[in-house]
């Protein structure tokens, strides 16, 4: 049997007699398995989710971490220490961009 979670999810619309808030509705059929483990975790579901996307949004790249930080309400530095101890990287780079970031560094003179 699944349950049925209702997350209010906002965004800045238009102004509408100054600035407006759209709304929208979003709901999530989850396995009952699923949905006892986020109300475990002792927060507010919708915060718990709300979270987790922009999490998921931050680690594939597509928002930044100050982007990340404003959806959140949180300090910019406390977002990217959130998302590291949960193993998301702040700096993500291949080997290969790594050594040439190092030869940048290494070609600077020193004083």
């Amino acid at each position: 049997m699944a349950h049925s979670i209702r997350l209010i999810l906002s965004g800045r619309g238009g102004k509408l007699m100054g600035e407006a808030t759209l709304m929208s509705t979003v709901r999530i059929e989850l396995e009952e398995e699923l949905a006892a483990l986020l109300y475990q975790t002792d927060r507010p579901i919708q915060e718990s989710v709300r979270e987790m996307i922009v999490l998921e949004l931050y680690r594939r790249g597509t928002i930044s971490s100050g982007k990340a930080a404003e959806l959140l309400g949180m300090p910019r530095l406390e977002f990217i220490r959130r998302a590291s101890r949960l193993g998301i990287p702040h700096i993500d780079m291949t080997q290969d961009e790594w050594e040439a970031e190092k030869a940048v560094l290494d070609a600077w003179p020193r004083s």
